[in-house]
């Protein structure tokens, strides 16, 4: 196996770890807004948290790919591999889900999560460090 085949399988793990972040990250803060834990208010966890998501929506917007997908992609092509031609989230949403989107909707659902993320910031309501 080339080394880029493994750097890209690195980066597709990479990529569902950052997504596993935004959205368990959003179901945890507000579950654990709900319970009363503390670590949910972390001012630093919660601004990366926004801002993952903030700069997810807004390469929507623009109609722009991922950088990490674009990495893969590309490191895959050097490996002599075959590269999806949709977004990471597509790709894989399509594949679990058997549904086929135009990136329209993705942006949509994007945008929604992304005020979910920010309206959160309401409802439970982040701390200074300290």
């Amino acid at each position: 196996m080339a080394w880029q085949a493994v750097l890209a399988d690195a980066i597709l793990v990479l990529h569902a770890g950052v997504v596993l972040f935004v959205v368990l990250g959003q179901a945890l803060i507000l579950a654990g807004g709900a319970a009363g834990w503390r670590w949910v208010r972390h001012r630093p966890f919660r601004l990366v948290h926004l801002c993952v998501i903030a700069y997810v929506v807004v390469q929507s917007w623009l109609g722009q790919l991922c950088p990490l997908t674009l990495w893969e992609h590309q490191l895959r092509r050097a490996a002599g591999q075959a590269a999806y031609e949709a977004s990471f989230v597509e790709h894989w949403v399509s594949r679990l889900l058997y549904y086929e989107a135009p990136g329209w909707v993705f942006a949509l659902v994007y945008t929604v999560f992304g005020a979910l993320v920010a309206a959160s910031w309401f409802w439970v309501r982040p701390r200074s460090p300290g």
